[in-house]
């Protein structure tokens, strides 16, 4: 039989399954690799990352914006070690990725050899599949197991590989069971879907909170909410499934929000749950609405509201059957509230889309990041308040891509990202939004832009300080320490690093920055210079007549210049 080296092998496994980039940092223990990666260039294409943590977060970026798996590799030690920060970015936010570590020869192994460390124990929780190969022979059977783990599981698989073992012939058998791949969606029941139409029928107040589970479901949605006249809230997560200015969307619930969501949330008397979770919904759903939860997962069911009706199945799905099935539910005072509440709201952000202050708002910055932006455009946040700004002022169309880091919440993750959503979506337009505390943990990232010749668009938004931190400790009365940052011209950075570069400090420069952005063919860092001023915080918002005196509303309102923007209960009266 024909012979073949084992990571050729195992790089042929990789194209069999549709894995055309990986990003890493070459070392020592993985230079077997390295050198079937040279050979199979033209089918897998090894990313030159500046930080390996880049790359396992650029990897998980890809696997959040394509569905796809993602695949990153370390060497022995060190390379290893960087990978962690990204993987637990996939794990926790349910993605399939996949991890090459590399480890000293298998004759080396258990002798404390340079750089030996063992690598399985650390990679335990983060991973779903974590095999340490131990033939050549088995090396491309261990990857293809890996990639089916992570598929299945949607978590990170992890593969050790003694550097030895790469550099071996075996066989030549086709291992790669990519083929034979198959993803099916369940089916909800329908005596599950009848049960909730009770809980419909006698809402008063009810209401559609959407996941990531419903991508691509956006017209599911709309008859949904339009067919039983319930306005709709989503997860950070699921920013741009629904446009943002459809008429029924109130926005997002949390302290990463909007104040329509999380008006409507606090007093809704029927949730609708789908394809989410959310896990603040203790804090800002109402304890007291009744609650239907559709989910693929039955372990997602009651976890965080108790759950009348459950419903296990694909989300779209269930919503288009219960607009068949469902007696329409006419437009009313709750509808409308909630929909002038939503008006309100826009109303009340743009009115700052043309302030002159020195440093700037958020707003001038994110109107001209809508004027630009196209139609299919792809938007990587960071987080912090970056992530505010970005999901109350992104203007989405629906055909738009959104993505950060959830529920690991991890700064750093912008600039990755955003070479993952540029290698994924060649021709499509990609900004990233960055704070400055973020930016300059990934900021030598901007040269992996240029070496492959990325043209993204780097926003950052400036204020010397760890802002969402910041807020906290102003929230529990404490005396702020450790969130004051030193800060820099990342203009010249980007410059210096080879990408275009530009500092803006007064509004009137934004036009003629963003439009040089749009037609660049190179990578481009706009760093602009915000002012240190807390959002808007929805999470507390003191607006209510019910719950607050005129004076401590008067306050509120004078501390964020809040103007006509009523509470939800004075519209609902």
């Amino acid at each position: 039989m024909a012979k073949i080296n084992a990571a050729t092998a195992m790089i042929n496994v990789f194209e069999a399954w549709g894995i055309d980039h990986i990003y890493g940092i070459p070392g020592g223990s993985f230079n077997s690799t390295m050198d079937a990666l040279f050979h199979e260039r033209q089918s897998v294409q090894y990313i030159q990352v500046r930080h390996e943590e880049a790359g396992a977060l650029a990897a998980a970026a890809d696997a959040k914006l394509t569905g796809k798996i993602g695949a990153v590799f370390g060497s022995a030690g060190p390379g290893a070690t960087h990978l962690i920060n990204g993987l637990y970015d996939a794990q926790m936010d349910n993605v399939p990725v996949v991890a090459l570590l590399g480890q000293v020869a298998s004759t080396s192994m258990n002798y404390n050899d340079f750089q030996e460390m063992n690598e399985n124990p650390m990679f335990a929780d983060v991973s779903i599949y974590n095999r340490t190969v131990m033939s050549p022979e088995s090396l491309p059977h261990v990857v293809d197991e890996a990639i089916k783990a992570a598929y299945k599981f949607s978590g990170v698989a992890v593969v050790t590989i003694p550097v030895d073992f790469g550099s071996e012939e075996i066989e030549d058998l086709d291992v790669a069971t990519a083929a034979n791949h198959k993803t099916a969606v369940f089916q909800p029941a329908d005596h599950d879907l009848r049960a909730a139409l009770p809980f419909f029928e006698q809402a008063k107040q009810p209401l559609l909170y959407i996941g990531q589970g419903v991508f691509g479901d956006f017209e599911a949605i709309k008859a949904f909410s339009d067919h039983f006249s319930m306005p709709v809230a989503a997860s950070v997560l699921a920013k741009g499934i629904v446009p943002d200015l459809y008429e029924n969307f109130l926005g997002f619930a949390g302290r990463v929000a909007t104040k329509p969501a999380n008006e409507a949330l606090a007093v809704a008397d029927l949730i609708v749950f789908v394809g989410s979770d959310f896990p603040f919904g203790r804090r800002f759903f109402n304890p007291e609405a009744k609650f239907v939860q559709v989910d693929i997962d039955a372990s997602k069911f009651g976890r965080r509201h108790h759950t009348d009706v459950s419903v296990l199945g694909d989300g779209g799905t269930a919503l288009k059957k219960w607009v068949e099935i469902g007696r329409a539910r006419p437009a009313d005072k709750w509808l409308h509230a909630n929909q002038q509440n939503s008006l309100n709201w826009h109303h009340w952000r743009h009115l700052f889309d043309t302030n002159n202050q020195v440093p700037l708002r958020p707003e001038p910055v994110y109107k001209e990041i809508n004027r630009i932006a196209e139609d299919d455009a792809v938007f990587v946040t960071d987080v912090g308040n970056v992530t505010i700004h970005s999901i109350r002022h992104l203007e989405m169309t629906g055909q738009q891509r959104f993505t950060t880091s959830g529920w690991f919440a991890t700064m750093g993750n912008g600039v990755p990202g955003g070479i993952a959503a540029k290698l994924s979506y060649p021709e499509r337009q990609v900004f990233t939004f960055s704070g400055d505390g973020g930016f300059a943990m990934q900021m030598q990232d901007i040269i992996t832009q240029v070496k492959y010749n990325l043209p993204i668009i780097n926003v950052v938004f400036s204020n010397d300080s760890f802002g969402f931190i910041e807020a906290e400790q102003e929230d529990t009365e404490q005396t702020k320490f450790g969130v004051e940052i030193a800060g820099a011209d990342f203009g010249k950075v980007g410059e210096a690093l080879g990408a275009k570069g530009y500092t803006v400090t007064e509004s009137h420069q934004l036009p003629s920055v963003f439009e040089q952005a749009k037609f660049s063919t190179k990578p481009v860092v706009i760093d602009v210079k915000i002012a240190n001023e807390r959002p808007l915080p929805v999470e507390e918002l003191r607006l209510d007549p019910e719950s607050f005196t005129p004076e401590e509303i008067h306050a509120f309102k004078e501390k964020y210049q809040v103007h006509d923007m009523p509470a939800l209960s004075e519209l609902l009266s």
